[in-house]
């Protein structure tokens, strides 16, 4: 099994910034591929940004050159950075990791853009 721990959420003006992290008890870069995901209220959970095992990335289309995903392999942990934030991106985020075929999920951690 892998267990994911959400944190770096809170309450950012529009066009802040904040980090996200994800501590995952695998070595990541044994798992297969691992993202971020967010929901907001009314609405479905939608891909954020993604990252394989060997470092390819992707994003949803809306948020390139906003959001950043990367990874630190000696802490096992992955990263959400994102940049000039907008009231439309208030959601819970959550971790997922992709390992030996499950899908595991983190807690999620909130995430305000409100002044």
């Amino acid at each position: 099994q892998v267990q994911l721990v959400e944190s770096g959420g809170g309450l950012v003006q529009p066009g802040g910034s904040l980090r996200l992290s994800c501590a995952a008890s695998k070595t990541i870069f044994t798992i297969n591929l691992m993202g971020w995901y967010r929901q907001a209220p009314g609405k479905q959970r939608e891909l954020v940004a993604t990252m394989t095992s060997g470092g390819n990335r992707g994003y949803a289309d809306s948020l390139k050159g906003r959001f950043t995903i990367s990874r630190d392999n000696a802490k096992n942990t992955v990263y959400l950075q994102m940049n000039s934030v907008k009231p439309e991106d208030t959601a819970v985020y959550f971790c997922n990791a992709i390992w030996v075929g499950r899908s595991y999920w983190g807690q999620g951690t909130q995430v305000t853009v409100s002044s």
